[in-house]
């Protein structure tokens, strides 16, 4: 039961997957190292936070049954990594999702309308 954490965090990343790349929203729109990059700059950054929080004593490691046990750092477990993807890419999708339904609805990113 250790591993279900990690399970659900994985699947909820497949999912995302599935949406991008149904609706071309994020690595599927036709940069797949632009976004590779923009993925890894921002689980960076939230990486460097969370060991700034801990740190500082902001931040702690929970204990739970549901969790591997594993830490990358100190009360940095393995799964926070997995999360932080997780969160970075579903801001990437909901992104690249505003960014089709603004088409959609005849508004460009200036808020001027599409002509068509």
């Amino acid at each position: 039961m250790g591993v279900l954490y990690l399970l659900f965090l994985l699947a909820s990343i497949g999912c995302m997957a599935l949406l991008d790349h149904r609706f071309k929203l994020f690595f599927f729109a036709g940069a797949p190292l632009r976004a590779a990059l923009v993925l890894a700059a921002g689980l960076a950054f939230f990486l460097v936070w969370d060991l700034f929080g801990i740190g500082l004593d902001i931040f702690y490691r929970g204990e739970t049954q549901f969790m591997l046990g594993l830490e990358l750092a100190p009360h940095l477990p393995v799964e926070e990594a997995f999360f932080l993807a997780f969160l970075c890419y579903l801001t990437m999708v909901l992104f690249g999702l505003l960014k089709v339904a603004a088409t959609h609805f005849g508004r460009t990113r200036s808020g001027q309308a599409v002509k068509r």
